[in-house]
């Protein structure tokens, strides 16, 4: 599997605003941009953290006009399993044990979970 480049946290937070919201221009990355400390950064910085993410190989740019569009090279999806390849060797239910004595899912998140895997394990 080919080594996925890691982002930053500034990053992972444009990552999550394609991720939801598919393909965005700067201004739209910029305006749908929460960040963990609820400080909006300056669009030129949202423009230059794209640009570095497109050399890092994390996002892609089509041109709409004069305008560029960007879009994440890989999905949330992809990019957990590659996580949990590489931190937990492959196997899940040490991220789960792990999550669960740090004790950070919540109660009913592990009845999501619970449901989730009772359904993968009735379809084979």
């Amino acid at each position: 599997m080919d080594e996925l480049p890691t982002p930053t946290a500034r990053e992972l937070e444009i990552l999550k605003v394609l991720w939801e919201s598919g393909p965005k221009s700067v201004s739209e990355v910029h305006r749908l941009l929460k960040t963990a400390d609820e400080r909006q950064p300056h669009i030129n910085t949202v423009q230059t953290l794209l640009r570095l993410m497109e050399t890092k190989g994390l996002v892609e740019h089509t041109s709409e006009g004069r305008t560029f569009v960007y879009a994440p090279l890989f999905s949330r999806e992809e990019s957990a399993a590659r996580y949990l390849d590489r931190v937990f060797d492959g196997a899940a239910s040490q991220l789960v044990l792990s999550l669960l004595k740090a004790e950070r899912i919540p109660p009913e998140e592990l009845e999501q979970m619970r449901k989730l895997i009772n359904s993968a394990g009735k379809r084979g």
